[in-house]
């Protein structure tokens, strides 16, 4: 099955996807990239690969595998 993976370098912090993921998968974390927006993190064991992230982020942060 695949799962939603992140590239936070890419991330801008508009959190789109968490709202979005329906199984809430996706949280802020407390990490800071190197544009200094706090990103997301992916919960892999209840991601179920929809691919509602990858659809509503404006910045390509996601990646189905």
């Amino acid at each position: 099955m695949e799962k939603a993976k992140a590239d936070t370098r890419r991330c801008k912090g508009c959190y789109y996807c968490e709202k979005a993921c329906p199984k809430n998968a996706i949280t802020i974390s407390d990490e800071v990239n190197s544009k200094g927006y706090a990103v997301i993190k992916v919960d892999e064991d209840n991601c179920i690969g929809c691919g509602i992230c990858y659809t509503v982020c404006p910045d390509y942060v996601f990646e189905l595998m």
